[in-house]
């Protein structure tokens, strides 16, 4: 099926980036949020975004600062591809209304908070409203599409698309079924990654984590955990990390960046369910103090400080 409504559910840091690179690409796109409020700070976000393309676009060459993203180097029009960032906003529309959002859906991307319960109770809402044909993903990072596939009321057309943060140029997405999913909606899921610019990376076999964040989890939480313990400060880790490995962000720029409330929820999860945890993880997972962990965490959030998005979290960032 070829898809020409997409629909996006929740209008934070990946989903503003999803329903931008929806628009670039040429898609009309809405951005389905709960609360008025939210208007104002997802449409800066958007704005935001138009700037950060086509600035990437007019300095960007083939062998430096490439976003693979925003097109491919062999067949590059600037011109055009500035004036799709340009245009893009046009082909997005910010809605209230879950009936009017939903109409005539051919795909709806999931990116909400990482709460199984939250998640859940979404997808009872919209499934005796979404129209036959549509396909459901899940941007989770960490949530297996089984566990969320019967609330759906359509399991063999759900399953996960999870993006990498950045994705104009982090442009990789995890497409991941489960036991139901038909493989006709996993193929026409990669097809669709391709036609936003993304490279798919098909997970043949259900993971907690995925592939980015079965690395990457283990990887934040042992910086986090040397923070708790009074072993170092977040700035000393991360050079620790960048200047030993040449890496560009260290640990806590990068929990920064995926925003302190994903941060929370990782770390409960992983307290409450250890066997999440690879197996051959479990033993040096367990003697995590995730007491100080979420401690550390909950003061910043207390604060304000979610991270990038709100202007600090672990660091400072001007607007």
């Amino acid at each position: 099926m070829e898809y020409k409504k997409i629909v996006i559910i929740g209008g934070g840091v990946l989903g503003s980036q999803i329903a931008f690179q929806c628009a670039y690409n040429g898609y009309d796109t809405t951005i389905l949020i709960r609360r008025e409020d939210k208007k104002t700070k997802i449409k800066k976000s958007l704005e935001k975004l138009e700037k950060t393309y086509i600035d990437t676009i007019a300095e960007m060459t083939p062998k430096h600062n490439w976003a693979r993203g925003l097109g491919d180097p062999k067949n590059f029009n600037r011109e055009k591809s500035i004036e799709q960032a340009q245009n893009a906003l046009e082909k997005i529309t910010i809605e209230l209304d879950q009936k009017k959002a939903l109409e005539d859906a051919d795909l709806v991307i999931e990116s909400i908070t990482e709460n199984i319960e939250i998640k859940r109770n979404l997808y009872e809402q919209i499934s005796n409203i979404l129209p036959e044909k549509t396909v459901i993903v899940t941007n989770s990072s960490t949530l297996l599409p089984s566990k969320l596939a019967e609330y759906t009321k359509r399991p063999n057309k759900f399953l996960s698309m999870h993006f990498a943060n950045s994705i104009w140029k982090n442009n990789i997405v995890e497409i991941m079924g489960h036991d139901k999913t038909e493989q006709k909606y996993f193929d026409e899921i990669i097809e669709f990654g391709k036609s936003i610019k993304m490279i798919p990376l098909p997970v043949i076999k259900e993971k907690s984590g995925y592939l980015l964040n079965s690395m990457l989890v283990p990887f934040l939480m042992s910086a986090l955990d040397l923070y708790a313990n009074g072993i170092s400060d977040p700035v000393s880790i991360d050079a620790a990390w960048t200047l030993g490995t040449g890496a560009p962000k260290g640990p806590f720029k990068i929990m920064d960046t995926v925003g302190l409330e994903t941060v929370k929820n990782i770390v409960e999860q992983y307290q409450k369910v250890p066997t999440l945890i690879n197996p051959l993880l479990k033993k040096m997972m367990l003697p995590y103090n995730y007491r100080g962990m979420l401690k550390i965490v909950n003061q910043y959030i207390e604060e304000g400080k979610l991270g990038k998005s709100s202007g600090e979290g672990f660091y400072k960032y001007e607007d």
